[in-house]
């Protein structure tokens, strides 16, 4: 490490210097600007979420605003859109801020109005990134010659499945051969892209009128994996009629029976539920009914 130049000291010309201020790019960085931005919301009024750290909600009797940040990344919204004027105005005030108006796209995330609720896709971010059904990857095969662009096109396959649930699964697959990727396991990432390539349309529908009751369906694949022998679990969730989180993932430990699979799934789904219940809570949102889960008996 060198001095910069404009900055050196001719006493001491091999000592470095000790940095007093955040800036981007640094590890501190993101921490110091949620903590500058946290602070400005307490004192408006917000109430930082228990369930999730990038949550912050106001309540008052004039109405109710929700707000999550991304390192400096914001959406706000509210049943008064009075409070959200007001709000953005102290904002733009305190920060050099820029209002891109109504929500359309946020962190790759594509956002449309539609007459029922909001339909959420990942199209443009699609194009940049293009299994086989009942296929069991295995460790066994020929390696795949360059494991940098297997690992760079699963983890953007990763993110994708931010709005595209039905790809949770396989993505779950490819993603177990990460440390050692073999040409059979590249040919199934090329089967998704294929069809991701073909559905670049298709997105998540969340839709206004809804019942306010949590629906969990659980499901798990018995000895899935050839090679470790373990299963694989999977549950959907949904709040109404919005599927709201969904997982698959590969357990843990191996299940000496289908029964024992079953129940792990149970476990994880619950475990989701209950911070679920957590988040609409810190959300002011009351339960029409006991949060309800279903499984494959």
């Amino acid at each position: 490490m060198n001095q910069p130049f404009g900055y050196i000291d001719l006493r001491f010309p091999h000592h470095v210097r000790v940095l007093q201020r955040a800036l981007y790019g640094l590890n501190q960085a993101p921490c110091a600007l949620f903590q500058r931005f946290s602070t400005f919301f307490i004192k408006f009024g917000f109430v930082p979420s228990r369930a999730d750290s990038s949550l912050f909600v106001c309540h008052t009797f004039a109405g109710t605003s929700y707000l999550v940040i991304y390192v400096d990344d914001i959406v706000v919204t509210c049943n008064n859109s009075q409070l959200v004027t007001n709000f953005l105005t102290r904002l733009s005030n305190e920060f050099a801020m820029k209002d891109l108006g109504a929500l359309h796209y946020f962190l790759c995330i594509e956002v449309q109005s539609t007459s029922s609720g909001l339909f959420l896709s990942q199209t443009k971010y699609a194009v940049a990134t293009p299994m086989v059904f009942g296929q069991k990857l295995t460790q066994a095969g020929s390696l795949f010659f360059n494991s940098t662009l297997y690992r760079s096109i699963v983890g953007a396959l990763q993110y994708l499945v931010i709005t595209r649930p039905e790809l949770a699964y396989s993505v779950n697959t490819i993603c177990q051969h990460m440390h050692s990727p073999s040409d059979e396991h590249f040919r199934a990432v090329k089967c998704i892209l294929r069809y991701v390539k073909g559905t670049l349309h298709f997105g998540l529908n969340l839709y206004s009128h809804l019942s306010w009751q949590l629906l969990a369906y659980s499901d798990a694949d018995w000895v899935s994996c050839p090679d470790t022998r373990h299963s694989t679990s999977g549950y959907a969730i949904y709040l109404g009629q919005n599927l709201v989180s969904w997982s698959a993932k590969k357990q843990p430990t191996v299940s000496s029976s289908s029964a024992e699979s079953e129940y792990r799934s149970l476990a994880l789904a619950a475990t989701e539920v209950t911070w679920l219940t957590h988040l609409l809570h810190d959300l002011h949102i009351s339960l029409s009914a006991n949060p309800t889960i279903f499984c494959d008996n």
